[in-house]
């Protein structure tokens, strides 16, 4: 396994397009020089996590009830955007009823005061419908109208937080004849202003007279007009228009798609783009060095992840892989001048099953936004950033400054791994975890520091099992799982003896049960309720230290696979993902860890 990855991850870097010219200028914005790449046969990509990643599902999407997702019954959600005023998180989608530019398609909005609990979705931007007694206009082989946008948010300097959206026709959103840009106010009560057209796209036939909405310049609110002139003013926002308005004047030089950008310590301003395009500005986004291909930052057309954090160091996030259609892991690599990257660390490693088919609806965590420069800063030292998983859920991940995937002492921050169906809640450092999902889990993980041995004390309540049970693993800094405890649902601890399951003790529901493993690189021991229950059970696979507890409301799984094709005709939407099961809780203290 070990000679595979590496000759594969030194394959991508001899086949990605080499800069020829010194690291930081426009020739080579950016270097990743971490040495680290991934493991494309697991989801986590055998990386160390950051260390205290929460990440939280914002919107579960259900076909069947719909008012338990986004009250559409919709099932292609994508193109998350993030922004922080007054307060409030602000999270907008767009979403289709089945598949990627399949018409028709809206814009939701979220809100949150803490990015950990969300409100229901309420559509911002709704179906474009055209005028009446308007011709369509449509480029050649369109089928209707979707929403498209590379950005979601501006806080103008008037203090107005304006939302921002693309109408364009499907299936082409980038084709020539796209109608143009919308913007509405979000006011700090939560309501909503009217939609106006705040440009009409370049070359096109479309303006004031033949549009849905009025253009910005008759609206009545003077704060509006004035916020919207500040959007067009403001070079590095409307850069990130690009895509779906090539030939509009100023445009970023293509092929840098989906671009996001930062001020690098030294002023000058990089665009990180998809298949790691990169480029340069210092003149405000006005205009921009000729996008190259970095030869070491290694990704797909997912999108990539740039910001300063609240350390006064930069962060890169983005699937670290050359597969398309399989976005997985998230990481995040840092650096300490916004040139240089040097670490590679796990953000989100779950990829669950993918519930609903659809077209071009990628497997894993993946077109991640966090922030942009301007739009609001939390100021609860995190760098927080929104998702989509598998192209239908909505997810946030809060990920601490400074980022580090190790401790010295004592137990990490737990990482929580909490879908809105298999909730992670944590009171200090009690965790109650409860799941009712068919089809995903919750997960809690601790990291402490490396040690070729430890003794792992924890006490579990099961108040009830639900279908699936508590698992438990000790493992190393690659995700191997030496170590695993099962509460199954049938009232049954039972503990990994090498290649075998043995019964350790029954458990009754709504009583404690007090654990210790004594694990070492020969062997564990285990105690249960005082009293000794496994002498020397043997390592379930062989590792060279340990390095985290997790807790997962479910069992281990590795699928989908690199080798699973998204378009697979035996490929069915998932019988049962809309109605929860038996619903499990379990109530986790006590957690020690001694290394050795």
């Amino acid at each position: 396994m070990k000679q595979a990855w590496w000759r594969f991850g030194l394959g991508m870097v001899a086949g990605a397009v080499v800069a020829m010219g010194q690291t930081g200028t426009a020739e080579e914005p950016l270097r990743y020089l971490g040495g680290i790449y991934v493991d494309q046969e697991v989801h986590d990509g055998r990386l160390r996590p950051a260390v205290g990643v929460e990440s939280y599902q914002v919107m579960r999407a259900n076909r069947t009830h719909k008012e338990w997702g986004d009250g559409f019954g919709w099932t292609y959600s994508h193109a998350a955007m993030l922004a922080h005023w007054q307060g409030r998180f602000y999270l907008q989608y767009l979403s289709n009823p089945v598949g990627e530019h399949e018409p028709p398609g809206q814009t939701l909005l979220v809100t949150s005061a803490d990015g950990r609990t969300w409100g229901k979705p309420e559509v911002v931007f709704p179906p474009y419908e055209r005028p009446a007694g308007v011709a369509a206009q449509w480029p050649k082989g369109t089928t209707g109208y979707m929403m498209h946008q590379r950005m979601g948010f501006y806080v103008a300097p008037n203090g107005r937080l304006l939302t921002v959206a693309f109408y364009g026709h499907a299936p082409d959103p980038f084709a020539a004849g796209g109608i143009g840009r919308v913007a509405r106010e979000i006011k700090a009560d939560g309501s909503l202003g009217p939609i106006h057209f705040v440009k009409y796209n370049a070359g096109t036939p479309w303006n004031e007279s033949n549009t849905a909405f009025p253009f910005y310049k008759k609206s009545a609110d003077a704060g509006f007009v004035e916020a919207c002139e500040a959007l067009l003013a403001d070079g590095l926002m409307t850069s990130q228009w690009r895509d779906e308005d090539p030939r509009a004047e100023g445009a970023m030089p293509g092929p840098c798609s989906s671009v996001s950008y930062f001020h690098r310590a030294d002023g000058k301003v990089v665009g990180v783009c998809k298949n790691a395009m990169t480029a340069l500005t210092e003149d405000g986004g006005r205009t921009w060095s000729k996008p190259v291909r970095s030869s070491t930052l290694i990704t797909n057309n997912a999108k990539v992840w740039g910001q300063k954090t609240a350390d006064g160091r930069w962060a890169l996030v983005y699937n670290p892989v050359l597969f398309g259609s399989h976005r997985w892991p998230l990481v995040v690599s840092t650096g300490a001048d916004g040139v240089v990257f040097d670490t590679m660390l796990g953000v989100n490693g779950e990829v669950p099953p993918r519930r609903f088919i659809g077209k071009s609806k990628d497997f894993g965590a993946q077109y991640m936004r966090g922030i942009a420069e301007g739009n609001g800063d939390p100021r609860d030292g995190g760098m927080w950033l929104a998702y989509s998983m598998n192209k239908e859920d909505i997810w946030v991940s809060r990920v601490p400054v400074p980022v580090t995937g190790t401790v010295e002492a004592g137990l990490g921050a737990w990482n929580v791994y909490s879908p809105l169906w298999a909730p992670v809640r944590r009171n200090g450092d009690a965790l109650e975890m409860r799941d009712k999902d068919p089809f995903d889990y919750g997960r809690a993980i601790r990291v402490f520091p490396e040690s070729r041995g430890a003794r792992v004390e924890f006490r579990v309540k099961v108040e009830s099992a639900g279908r699936d049970g508590l698992e438990v693993e000790v493992g190393d800094r690659y995700g191997n799982r030496p170590v695993r405890l099962i509460f199954g649902p049938d009232g049954w601890l039972r503990a990994q003896d090498g290649g075998r399951l043995v019964e350790v003790k029954q458990w009754k529901a709504g009583e404690w049960v007090e654990v210790e493993a004594r694990v070492g690189l020969d062997g564990y021991g285990l105690t249960v309720g005082g009293a000794a229950a496994i002498e020397k059970a043997a390592l379930a696979e062989a590792v060279l230290s340990f390095e985290r507890i997790s807790f997962r409301t479910g069992a281990y799984r590795n699928e989908p696979t690199r080798r699973l094709d998204r378009y697979d005709p035996r490929l069915k939407d998932l019988e049962g993902a809309d109605e929860p099961v038996a619903e499990g809780v379990f109530r986790i203290e006590g957690l020690r860890v001694t290394a050795r």
